[in-house]
């Protein structure tokens, strides 16, 4: 995370020490990170997704806008020292039904860019190093009387619902299998960053696969994605696979 201290664990993470209360969980509901450092990024996702929220990933201010125009999100999970912050200043433009709560991660000395003028909802802050666990309590209680939505994680005209597992692009369903379907929602709550086959692989089927299934799991979700343009899925040779424009 830019400008974030290293704490007694990952990048700005502290350890577990001796808390060991049970985490508070979520309820389906759709959550944004935007998060620059790639580490911190995927360690929140995974957390999160974990503890029944619902996770999309931006990794600058301008992905954060494109990702709250595209989609409802029940709560902004934000590093405030992320690339081109003031971009989210468009998100004024929001109504106010549709200004989700914000929680920022922020190094002590860095509050005062906790800026209001972000156009969100309600907002909490938690101090760089944070322990996950201070997170999933400051989320829940943002997220206290806010219901799950219906709709999964999106990316322009592909849509999925994580409460059918059923995924469209278009207007067109895809018939994806259960592999299928966890690859497509992998790669999409992290849109624009290459993810490696090692990443894919524990996601999908949480281990290590020998040979080529991951270029086999691929090309049939591929084959079943792009038929539209513009192609959606693709593959950075030698890093893995990413999904955007």
């Amino acid at each position: 995370m830019d400008g974030v201290g290293v704490g007694a664990g990952v990048g700005g993470v502290r350890g577990s020490g001796a808390d060991v209360s049970a985490p508070a969980r979520g309820n389906g509901q759709c959550v944004l990170v935007i998060v620059h450092d790639s580490a911190i990024a995927e360690l929140l996702t995974t957390t999160l997704e974990l503890a029944d929220y619902r996770v999309t990933a931006a990794r600058t201010g301008a992905q954060g806008l494109a990702r709250l125009a595209e989609h409802r999100f029940d709560l902004v999970v934000m590093d405030v020292s992320v690339p081109d912050v003031e971009e989210l200043g468009e998100g004024r433009r929001f109504r106010p039904a549709d200004r989700p709560p914000v929680l920022f991660l922020a190094e002590y000395e860095k509050l005062g860019l906790l800026v209001p003028e972000l156009g969100l909802g309600e907002s909490d802050y938690v101090t760089v190093p944070f322990r996950i666990s201070e997170v999933l309590t400051r989320a829940h209680v943002l997220l206290r009387g806010r219901g799950a939505v219906r709709q999964g994680p999106c990316y322009g005209d592909l849509v999925l619902d994580d409460a059918t597992c059923q995924a469209r692009r278009g207007r067109r369903a895809l018939d994806l299998t259960p592999a299928e379907y966890r690859l497509l929602r992998h790669l999409l709550v992290n849109a624009d960053r290459v993810l490696s086959k090692e990443q894919i692989c524990r996601h999908v089927w949480g281990e290590t696969r020998a040979g080529n299934a991951i270029e086999k799991l691929v090309s049939r979700l591929r084959h079943k994605v792009d038929q539209e343009q513009p192609p959606l899925i693709h593959t950075r040779r030698g890093f893995g696979y990413r999904l955007g424009r």
